[in-house]
C-alpha cells in the first residue's frame, strides 16, 4: 500500500511526539511492505509566526493532496494577547470546518501499569475501555451569530437533522466493532436540539437491533463517568457536551498524555492527534511521552488505511513497554526506569522487531 501523509507538528512538544510517530510508522511500513510518504505543513502558533495565519493555503493544499493528517498540538503562552483571528486554536478549528471532519473519535482504556496514577480508585477504572464519539463541526462552536457587546453576549446552538443522523450512524456502526451499546448523552430536558437530537437516535436504532441504546442527560452521564466508567462502551453526543465530557474522561485513566484522537469524515479521510496540548512548559526537554501520538497513528492505519493488523501491532507494542515498566519523565511517578521521548520511542520500536522475529519464528515452525 502507498499512501500520502501530511505531517502537521504545530506547537510546543509537537515536533517532538510527530517525530516519534514518524519513526513508528516507517518501521510498520518496512515490516508489512508499504510505503507512506511523509510531507511537512505548519499550522498553530508556527504558522502564525510564518504566514501570518493559524492555517495557510499552503498547509490546506499539502492536506488535500494527502490521504490523512498527522497533527502534533498547537498553542503556547506566547500567541494568547493576539486577536482572536491568529490565536493558534483557530486553526485546527478551521482544518475541521474545512475537509468536514464531522466525527471526533476518543478511545478511553485503562493501561493496567499507570492505575495509579489514575484520581479514581483502582477497582473503578481497571475496567475502563470506552470510545467517545462527538459531533465536531456543528453546534455551539460554529452557529451564527456569535456575538459580543459590553452589555451583552450571544452564542448559537444550531444542528441539522443530516448532521446528527451522520454521527449517530458512526457510532452504531463503531458499537458493532465493539461491545455492542451507544450511550446517546444530550440535554433533551431543556434544548430543543436535544430534542431532535433524541429523536434521530430512536429513528436510528431501528436499523441497528443487535446495539443496546441508552438516553442519558449530559449532567447524568458526567456524573457516570466518575462513579462507574466501566459501564460505558461508545458514547455519542453533540460537540460541546463532547469537548466537556471527552476531557473529564480522559484523566480517568491517569494521564491525558496517553490518549489519541481521529476527527474523520465519510469517506475515511481523517486528521489523527493526540488528545493532550502542546505543553510548552516541557518542549524540547525531551520528556514528554510520545504514546498518544504514535497510538493516533495506529487509528489513522485502522479508519483511513483499512490495516487493522498493523494497528493492533503497534497498540500492543505500545502496551509491552508500559507493561515492562518503561516511563518517560512526565509519567514516571517515581520508577527508576525513565527514558527520553527518543529512547521511550525506541523501546516500542525495539518490540515491534521482536514481534516481526516471534511471528517469522512461528510461521517457519508450522
Amino acid at each position: 500500500m502507498e499512501k500520502r501523509v501530511a505531517v502537521l507538528q504545530g506547537d510546543g512538544i509537537g515536533p517532538e511526539v510527530t517525530e516519534a510517530a514518524v519513526r513508528v510508522l516507517e518501521v510498520v511500513a518496512r515490516r508489512f511492505n508499504h510505503n507512506f510518504h511523509f510531507n511537512y505543513g505548519s499550522i498553530g502558533g508556527a504558522a502564525i509566526d510564518e504566514f501570518n495565519h493559524p492555517l495557510p493555503e499552503e498547509t490546506i493544499a499539502l492536506c488535500e493532496s494527502s490521504d490523512a493528517i498527522l497533527l502534533g498540538a498547537v498553542g503556547g503562552p506566547k500567541w494568547d494577547q493576539n486577536p482572536s483571528e491568529l490565536r493558534p486554536e483557530k486553526g485546527l478549528l478551521a482544518i475541521r470546518k474545512h475537509f468536514d471532519l464531522f466525527a471526533n473519535l476518543r478511545p478511553v482504556k485503562a493501561v493496567p501499569s499507570l492505575l495509579h496514577a489514575s484520581p479514581l480508585k483502582e477497582e473503578v477504572v481497571q475496567a475502563v475501555d470506552m470510545m467517545i464519539v462527538r459531533e465536531l463541526t456543528g453546534g455551539l462552536y460554529f452557529g451564527e451569530p456569535s456575538r459580543k457587546t459590553d452589555k451583552a453576549a450571544v452564542d448559537t446552538l444550531v444542528y441539522t437533522r443530516e448532521e446528527i443522523e451522520r454521527i449517530v450512524e458512526k457510532a452504531f456502526e463503531l458499537a458493532r466493532l465493539r461491545r455492542g451499546k451507544v450511550t446517546s448523552v444530550d440535554k433533551a430536558n431543556v434544548l430543543e436540539s436535544s430534542k431532535l437530537w433524541r429523536e434521530i437516535v430512536d429513528e436510528k436504532r431501528k436499523s441497528y437491533p443487535d446495539i443496546e441504546v441508552e438516553h442519558q442527560l449530559v449532567d447524568s452521564a458526567a456524573m457516570k463517568l466518575i462513579t462507574n466508567p466501566g459501564a460505558f462502551d461508545v458514547i455519542v453526543t453533540e460537540n460541546m457536551f463532547g469537548d466537556i465530557l471527552s476531557d473529564e474522561a480522559s484523566v480517568i485513566t491517569g494521564s491525558l498524555g496517553l490518549l489519541p484522537s481521529a476527527s474523520v469524515r465519510s469517506d475515511g479521510f481523517g486528521l489523527y492527534e493526540p488528545v493532550h496540548g502542546s505543553a510548552p512548559d516541557v518542549a524540547g526537554k525531551g520528556i514528554a511521552n510520545p504514546a498518544a501520538t504514535i497510538l493516533s497513528t495506529a487509528m489513522m492505519l485502522r479508519y483511513s488505511f483499512g490495516l487493522e493488523t498493523e494497528a493492533a501491532t503497534i497498540e500492543k507494542a505500545i502496551d509491552t513497554v508500559f507493561e515492562d515498566g518503561h516511563y518517560t519523565a512526565d509519567l514516571s511517578g517515581g520508577s527508576d526506569r525513565v527514558l527520553s521521548t527518543k529512547e521511550w520511542t525506541d523501546k516500542v520500536i525495539e518490540e515491534l522487531d521482536l514481534q516481526s522475529v516471534s511471528n517469522s519464528i512461528m510461521f517457519s515452525y508450522v
